[in-house]
């Protein structure tokens, strides 16, 4: 086995590497939607009982403050569990290696 100065063995494969970078990427987008779900909970169910407290649920306004955050929490979660099908990193990838492959062509899309 050769291996090089940061002793890494010289015939490691580099795509394992991405993909280990990329599965990384979406723990942490994961962790990050349970961690903002977390303070949803907390601090929803802070203004409920803050609602309940000063007008004993004649106007629930707290709800307003719910279904605000609750958009913002669908997007995320959508995000994190890729629900959305386009727009998303592979998306980004495949348009990338789209439009080099478009360059080294040379055809560019535009009147020459």
């Amino acid at each position: 086995m050769e291996f090089d100065k940061d002793k890494k063995y010289l015939g490691y494969d580099n795509n394992r590497e991405n993909k280990y970078l990329r599965a990384k990427e979406r723990v942490a987008e994961i962790r990050k939607f349970y961690t903002s779900l977390m303070f949803y909970v907390i601090f929803i169910s802070f203004l409920a009982a803050l609602n309940y407290y000063t007008n004993e649920w004649r106007y629930m306004w707290f709800l307003w403050a719910a279904f605000g955050w609750g958009i913002g929490l669908v997007f995320q979660a959508a995000k994190a569990f890729k629900w959305a099908p386009f727009m998303n990193k592979d998306w980004e990838e495949r348009k990338i290696k789209e439009f080099m492959d478009e360059e080294e062509n040379g055809s560019t899309g535009r009147w020459n």
